[in-house]
Parts: C-alpha cells; sequence; structure tokens
C-alpha cells in the first residue's frame, strides 16, 4: 500500500512540473511565484540532447 502511495504522489510531482514548464518557461515567461524554479527548468531543457532533423532523417534509413 506505501508503494502504491509513493508511486501517485511521484507522479503527481512529475506531473506539476510538466504542466509548470509549459505554461511559463516554455513560452518565454518568468515564473510568478520561484523564478529561480523556471531558471532551473530552462536550464536543464538546454543542457538535454535533441536530435537535430538532419540526425533525424539518418536514423530513419537504419
Amino acid at each position: 500500500m506505501l508503494f502504491v502511495g509513493l508511486a501517485v504522489v511521484l507522479s503527481l510531482v512529475v506531473s506539476a512540473a510538466v504542466a509548470l514548464y509549459v505554461a511559463y518557461p516554455h513560452r518565454g515567461e518568468k515564473m510568478p511565484v520561484v523564478p529561480w524554479l523556471g531558471d532551473a527548468m530552462g536550464r536543464a531543457v538546454e543542457a538535454a540532447p535533441v536530435l537535430e532533423d538532419d540526425e533525424r532523417d539518418l536514423q530513419r534509413l537504419r
């Protein structure tokens, strides 16, 4: 029962973080209450590896 409760809480935290990111930093706006969290999310997204269009096309050929 404890595992299920922790899993539900973890999924709620992750979904709230995604919703906050989409609502503010993704659109280029500052988060009203915790601007440092929006800055941290923006830095994390910029640091994540991304496939460019030409790399994606090469992956399709394989």
